[in-house]
């Protein structure tokens, strides 16, 4: 039985090895490593970073050593999501022995977990696993040493509780939900056992556990709420309405079948989950018969049924009310990726179920309970039902697979590190990556220089640049040149335009007025020394331009708005004389 569980989850890794070979770097991943290529590990800017609302300091530190030993490298990146995969899967298996010994009916939980879909969006985006594979491992990990300390009573357990709850802490938030989860296992290992609900025992004999995790969520909630604070979305009583019933029938429903079976997408967009209605209908009629024929056959069942469904519930409420608002799609729940770490919950559940039916009923009356018994084994086999359930998964996978390898990341990015392998030095100005590879949403994430940052060289981008390239859409570096949106007017000094001095800021009036944006300045300059100006809007950040001797043009990009621009000496003894010239937006040629 061991052995045919570890070639369960061999083959699972071969199956989500082929998932990752078919994807690559997506949205947040780029974030991730383009904050690694720009601070050291020990920064404050890296670890304590404000995700979006996520803590997670140890999931940027991966990110880290990944982008410093193998910048924007896929393979590297789907090594580590592997092999957090394993510990996962690794996790699960411990479990499940702790709760079914040796048991060919492992099995059958163990196959919902490795080949069940509703882990599968979360695997794929690498951003996503560095939370959610930690957090899976975590639960099952805890769960299991709640179990043993409530059989055993040995602080070992206790010890290791609390070291992996912490640990999972640092890579995704939602692991404050591990004590908790742990202790229903435990409370319910002994419900399912006929022993009753043994809050108080449970209590006392993992005291050391509880107090550890307690005092552990405690000081890291003082971190959080310091570094990440608390920001409520917009949603209200509709979208709770609207969003949580789709999840979990399109999702959690169908899952428990091996479904959704379909999955639709439109980039950039993550995948989401699509159902046959008639599928639907009947995954939820067949859940329903489940539920009734296991309380009526074992009644000691129903706590586990409740505990998974209020679960369900709390995990994805906060979802919704952080998420939901006018800007957010329905869809954002249907890609389940936030519900990866209810597989690990809903595979608890089966175990319990599992061990509840493996015992004989504390009534001996006997016959009643056997004939019962005997009526829920059925005449269809198990093994049947789970081949059908890993058929039904891999055919779902297989459709998820298919539809996230669509994107134009994957060519940008290795056009674009093939590009900077042969930079002949002259920097490039400041972009935005195109919005399929990172959305405008992101900004100021999704800067060229902070995307490339793994990549790009020393020096690749600067405020101005003497030969004015754009990186394309597809990565490769082309000549631009600047659009007359606006341009400077003539200058009053005859022979000189706008004479710039180092005595004071010198007003250059442009054709009209340009709104709060970015823009790109052409400077047609004539200056007798090697010096450095600064240039910007009226309103707005001034950048620092070099000049050099003669008669040259330098292009500079400036964040602001106005009807002129200022540009003043930092050079004491310069004279410069500026020409006409468009400011507007660079466009490659």
């Amino acid at each position: 039985m061991l052995g045919a569980a570890i070639c369960l989850i061999a083959l699972q890794l071969i199956v989500r090895s082929g998932v990752l070979a078919s994807s690559y770097f997506y949205w947040d991943d780029l974030i991730l490593t383009g904050r690694a290529g720009s601070y050291p590990l020990w920064s404050a800017e890296l670890l304590l970073h404000d995700h979006d609302g996520h803590f997670m300091p140890l999931a940027f530190a991966v990110s880290w050593l990944v982008t410093v030993l193998a910048p924007l490298n896929w393979t590297a990146a789907a090594a580590i999501s592997l092999l957090l995969q394993v510990a996962a899967a690794g996790a699960v298996l411990r479990l499940l022995l702790v709760l079914l010994g040796r048991r060919p009916a492992l099995l059958i939980p163990l196959v919902f977990y490795l080949f069940g879909p509703l882990t599968l969006p979360a695997f794929a985006w690498w951003s996503a696993a560095l939370n959610a594979l930690p957090l899976q491992f975590a639960l099952a990990w805890v769960a299991a040493d709640a179990v043993l300390l409530d059989r055993t009573g040995r602080r070992r357990y206790a010890i290791s509780g609390v070291v992996v709850a912490a640990v999972a802490l640092l890579f995704f938030e939602k692991a404050v939900v591990v004590p908790f989860v742990a202790f229903a296992v435990a409370v319910l290992r002994r419900y399912v056992d006929g022993r009753g609900f043994a809050f108080r025992a449970v209590l006392r004999r993992g005291g050391a556990l509880w107090a550890g995790a307690g005092t552990v969520l405690l000081i890291w909630g003082l971190v959080y709420f310091a570094v990440a604070g608390l920001s409520p979305g917009e949603a209200g009583s509709a979208d709770m309405a609207q969003m949580l019933p789709r999840a979990a029938w399109a999702g959690v429903v169908t899952a428990l079948l091996g479904g959704p079976w379909g999955w639709e997408r439109w980039i950039p967009s993550a995948p989401w989950a699509v159902a046959p209605d008639w599928a639907v209908w009947a995954a939820g009629g067949l859940l329903a018969v489940a539920v009734i024929a296991t309380i009526r056959v074992r009644p000691v069942v129903w706590p586990v049924w409740v505990a998974g469904v209020v679960y369900l519930l709390a995990v994805q409420i906060p979802v919704v009310l952080m998420r939901a608002g006018p800007n957010t799609v329905d869809e954002l729940m249907m890609s389940l990726r936030y519900l990866a770490d209810a597989a690990v919950v809903l595979t608890i559940a089966g175990a319990l179920l599992l061990r509840a039916f493996a015992r004989r009923p504390q009534r001996t009356v006997a016959a009643k309970g056997d004939r019962h018994s005997a009526r829920w084994r059925g005449p269809i086999p198990a093994t049947v039902v789970v081949v059908l359930f890993a058929v039904s998964s891999l055919w779902s996978t297989y459709t998820f697979t298919r539809s996230w390898s669509e994107g134009s990341t994957k060519s940008y990015v290795t056009t674009a590190k093939s590009e900077f392998a042969h930079w002949d030095g002259i920097p490039l100005l400041e972009q935005e990556v195109p919005w399929n590879v990172l959305n405008p949403t992101a900004y100021p994430q999704n800067e060229a220089s902070r995307v490339l940052a793994p990549i790009a060289p020393p020096g690749a981008f600067a405020d101005a640049t003497e030969h004015l390239r754009m990186i394309t859409d597809t990565g490769a570096f082309a000549d631009a040149r600047v659009w007359w949106n606006r341009a400077v007017v003539p200058g009053p000094v005859p022979g000189c335009g706008h004479r710039v001095d180092d005595r004071v800021p010198v007003r250059v009036p442009l054709d009209g007025p340009m709104i709060a944006h970015k823009w790109t300045v052409q400077l047609n300059y004539a200056a007798d020394r090697d010096a450095t100006i600064t240039v910007g809007f009226e309103t707005g950040k001034k950048v620092e331009v070099p000049v050099r001797a003669g008669i040259h043009t330098v292009y500079a990009r400036i964040v602001g708005q106005g009807s002129a621009l200022l540009l003043q000496s930092r050079t004491p003894g310069l004279t410069l004389c500026l020409g006409t010239g468009p400011v507007g937006v660079a466009s490659h040629t």
